[in-house]
């Protein structure tokens, strides 16, 4: 009699076969490496489909679009080539660009003409003093702007209650602590020249300053001299310090610069930035910008706390502002300390660590460093900061305290611990406590853009580059005769399946249904591959068949 008999039968099992139940892999395992395997994400969430013609209804498993591979495998690998592809496409053109913006449709001007029409009335509620007919408009404008957005729409739009005070104008003169930088007009070009018939590139890496001594694991030799504080301010503010560095280098060269970066966490959990730079640029022209960028941060002062532990700022809904807990005095505006600010609160550099290198395109060190540059995408920052010695733990939870009281934002919760009301503080703002990615402990302040791509880089976006690959495929079995219709877009209406839905089958169903359909498609690309004269050529890094899933 069989395992499976047995327990129909009610027999107890023998104790064999009981360990040998116990140890065996999982039905839900067992799916997830099938899954991985034939790169189906393993996470979906379902959309039910409908189709208005036929009238038929269907769920799809859409896939969950995940960067980490621990999370999911398929999907960060498919992110991971885009990326790739993207970096490649861009790095060494030959011919500019060209980016076409589309015409404002029809529905986008019906919109803002509404949207034109609720800002008047909001003006005049406003100025009748009736607050629950003006909270009311500003829920509608909110939603015209959702809409706007989903029709394509990008730009800034006028916010309905404009700033009463003008932004503080700050003196640009450069700091005499910085080298001066030549300036050039920027023309209006983004590739590099040629010499002798080759048209090389660069691959740029910076790093942020010093903070003292470190091991090679990263932890600092003293840790009771190592300056926490300018570590934390510097990792909040590097995307700013990149920013300004992109801008010196094309007024320096006199050319749009385009770029691909990525920013990793060293050893010591600092930021620090790898780029593709379009264009052969001099290494004395990259190490004098690096040199003379810095950013300065017109914040007010945060060197000391006025509150901490028990005693905090209390929220007054009668002055809509937080108060001090003792006198009731509210705290200071955000724009009234701006204003008083007479020095930065800090100043960013790079440090020393400057390294520029020339590359050609389509050489092997070329995709060496595409792949470089590309290395840690499909992991977490935490994984890639993740501390393996107990030196490294204390190093990082140094770290982390400080950037706990660090403001990342004028909007930041952590100001009122200094005693400045924030940029948009309510009664839901809770002091000391910001959600922001800078004060959480796994990624220890990095920026939240791990890519960072100019926009006339390839002339397209990663959607773009998407379609590209599931075009590769399509016209590769149309020339063998397969056709693989797509049904127009408006002729479908997409639904987020409700938890509960007793019609909606399980994940573990659809990845199935999903393994089957992939196997079909990569057998039918083979067969294309193999059926037609001259095959066509391999797409680059991997095969686009998985984007078709997708």
């Amino acid at each position: 009699m069989t395992t499976s008999a047995q327990e129909t039968a009610g027999q107890a099992l023998p104790a064999g076969a009981r360990r040998e139940r116990i140890r065996g892999a999982l039905a839900a395992d067992v799916v997830k490496a099938t899954a991985e395997q034939h790169g189906v994400c393993v996470r979906p969430f379902t959309m039910e489909v409908a189709d208005t013609e036929t009238g038929e209804l269907r769920y799809v498993p859409v896939p969950c679009g995940s960067t980490v591979e621990s999370v999911c495998l398929p999907c960060a690998r498919k992110a991971k080539a885009l990326r790739q592809a993207q970096c490649r496409e861009g790095w060494h053109l030959t011919e500019e660009p060209v980016i076409t913006r589309a015409q404002p449709s029809e529905t986008q001007t019906e919109l803002l003409t509404y949207r034109a029409d609720l800002a008047a009335h909001y003006r005049e509620a406003t100025a009748a003093g009736n607050e629950a007919e003006a909270e009311e408009l500003r829920a509608e404008v909110s939603s015209v702007d959702v809409e706007l957005r989903e029709s394509g729409m990008t730009g800034r739009l006028p916010v309905l209650d404009p700033p009463a005070k003008r932004a503080v104008k700050r003196s640009t003169r450069r700091r005499q602590d910085a080298p001066n930088l030549p300036r050039k007009k920027v023309a209006k070009t983004t590739v590099g020249r040629e010499f002798a018939g080759f048209r090389p590139s660069m691959f740029v890496t910076l790093t942020c300053d010093t903070y003292g001594r470190v091991r090679p694991d990263g932890s600092p030799v003293d840790p009771e001299s190592y300056d926490y504080r300018r570590a934390a301010r510097d990792a909040v503010h590097f995307a700013a310090l990149v920013d300004r560095w992109w801008q010196n280098l094309r007024r320096v060269v006199g050319f749009e610069v385009q770029y691909f970066a990525t920013v990793e966490p060293q050893r010591r959990a600092a930021p620090h930035l790898h780029a593709a730079l379009r264009g052969a640029i001099s290494h004395d022209v990259i190490r004098l910008v690096t040199e003379a960028t810095y950013h300065q941060v017109w914040w007010p002062s945060h060197d000391v706390m006025v509150y901490g532990g028990d005693r905090k700022p209390l929220w007054d809904p009668d002055v809509r502002s937080f108060v001090d807990p003792d006198t009731r005095e509210p705290l200071t505006g955000w724009d009234d300390a701006v204003s008083e600010v007479e020095e930065p609160a800090h100043v960013v550099r790079f440090g020393e660590q400057v390294h520029s290198k020339g590359i050609l395109g389509g050489t092997e060190e070329a995709g060496r460093h595409i792949g470089y540059l590309t290395k840690y995408l499909t992991k977490s920052t935490g994984e890639v900061v993740d501390a393996e010695t107990a030196a490294q733990r204390d190093h990082h939870d140094r770290l982390h305290a400080e950037l706990a009281v660090t403001p990342c934002s004028p909007r930041c919760a952590v100001w009122l611990l200094y005693g400045i009301n924030p940029k948009g503080a309510n009664a839901k703002t809770t002091p000391g406590h910001c959600r922001g990615r800078a004060h959480r402990r796994t990624t220890l302040g990095l920026p939240g853009r791990r890519v960072l791509v100019s926009r006339k880089w390839s002339g397209k976006t990663v959607a773009d580059h998407k379609a590209d690959r599931v075009g590769f495929v399509l016209s590769a079995l149309a020339a063998v005769g397969i056709e693989k219709p797509r049904p127009a877009p408006e002729k479908l209406v997409w639904r987020k399946v409700e938890p509960g839905d007793p019609h909606c089958p399980p994940r573990d169903q659809l990845v199935m249904r999903a393994i089957a359909e992939r196997r079909a498609w990569k057998a039918e690309y083979e067969a294309a591959r193999l059926a037609a004269s001259g095959s066509p050529p391999e797409p680059p890094e991997t095969s686009a068949t998985p984007a078709l899933a997708s």
